[in-house]
């Protein structure tokens, strides 16, 4: 299940710390009468009543006047690229400028909000009205409990739609061989998201998962067993295609989480830029996760410029994107980009940040997609989700 990323706004010293340590029962947050006390965003992880698993994002105040405003503000405002609900947190009714902009950013990203009116038991506390839709009157101090907040949260959450991985591909009893190559690049000792999402999903359909190497895939071929679907490995793409009869379909993780969490007709649109780069164009390479790449085999830092740089028969400049860091100032300028499979991310994290390179006219494919294409397997690979 996607984890909910919820944003807490507002003035410097309106409660926002404060609210995060009475949402999250813990001191999470440092909380200080000190101007500036939150720095850069503080995520905190947990499960919160009526809404699942969320991350809490503690923010600087958007009214920050210190020496280090500026850096403050910046960082603050970037964490609207991965939220998926917003809290705005008002001093005591006190609205400044700085909330309203933040209002309106809200409402033009279509971001679901709501505002917290804290210290509702000062003296000079103020109702607010016209603002929002919701808003909850509360103290982070002296409130008995938080239901108040938290209820007004569920309210407000995002519909998210069943995610469909292999559901609509696989049936009860049906075999499905998936191939993890152990190599320098693999974790130490565990699976990436992506395959163990895939065990999961084929046992929630009842049906068989095999777990193999690359090296162990003919002889387990050869044994009288009806496979119904091969997922590999988009690095061990050319192998395994050579491996598996063209009777038996075959696709990726990464494709699989094209489909998932992205929009697998753009990445298939965008591949078609490779055609037209030139010598000198410049290519992003987007990761949704932080990885340290130390190893010679590691797939967007490595692999995927040398296979683009191949097939494109062009000297090319490439930039890495990791994590979920802020896209490049000057998108207009690259001919490509290529987005992970986002296992890491939300759905909605992984679409604002697609929607800004559409925007910006920049074509958009995939880790799989790419690499499919660059080793002349593509149609196979993508056969499976023709009709959808």
């Amino acid at each position: 299940m996607d984890k909910i990323y919820i944003g807490i706004y507002g003035g410097v010293n309106s409660g926002k710390s404060s609210l995060i340590n009475r949402l999250s029962g813990q001191n999470t947050a440092i909380v200080s009468p000190e101007r500036g006390t939150t720095t850069d965003p503080v995520k905190k992880l947990m499960e919160l009543d009526g809404i699942g698993p969320a991350v809490l994002i503690d923010t600087a105040g958007v009214d920050d006047d210190t020496s280090l405003a500026s850096s403050r503000v910046a960082k603050t405002l970037q964490t609207l690229d991965i939220i998926d609900m917003a809290v705005l947190v008002v001093n005591a009714g006190a609205t400044g400028e700085a909330d309203k902009k933040l209002i309106s950013v809200f409402k033009k990203r279509n971001i679901p909000f709501l505002i917290v009116n804290n210290k509702s038991d000062r003296s000079d506390f103020k109702k607010i009205e016209g603002l929002a839709e919701t808003v909850v009157e509360f103290s982070a101090q002296n409130a008995p409990d938080v239901k108040p907040v938290l209820q007004a949260l569920k309210k407000l959450k995002p519909h998210t739609e069943k995610q469909i991985l292999l559901d609509d591909k696989i049936s009860s009893g049906d075999i499905v061989v998936l191939v993890c190559p152990i190599d320098s690049a693999a974790p130490a000792g565990r699976l990436i998201l992506p395959q163990v999402k895939a065990v999961r999903n084929i046992l929630d359909n009842k049906a068989v998962s095999v777990v193999l190497q690359p090296g162990e895939l003919a002889a387990f071929l050869k044994l009288p067993i009806k496979v119904k679907l091969v997922v590999t490995d988009s690095q061990a793409f050319k192998e395994v295609s050579a491996i598996v009869p063209p009777e038996i379909p075959l696709t990726s993780f990464s494709i699989l989480f094209a489909r998932l969490k992205g929009n697998l007709p753009m990445y298939l649109k965008g591949t078609e830029a490779l055609a037209d780069l030139k010598d000198g164009d410049k290519v992003l390479i987007l990761e949704s996760c932080n990885h340290s790449a130390i190893t010679c085999e590691d797939i967007g830092r490595v692999k995927l410029p040398a296979l683009i740089s191949k097939k494109s028969g062009r000297k090319l400049e490439f930039k890495i994107v990791p994590g979920l860091e802020p896209l490049p100032d000057d998108l207009s300028s690259y001919a490509l980009a290529v987005q992970c499979g986002g296992c890491m991310v939300t759905k909605n994290q992984l679409k604002q940040r697609v929607a800004a390179l559409a925007e910006a006219g920049v074509p958009v494919s995939n880790y799989g997609v790419m690499i499919a294409c660059c080793t002349g397997i593509l149609p196979r690979v993508t056969e499976i989700f023709k009709e959808d």
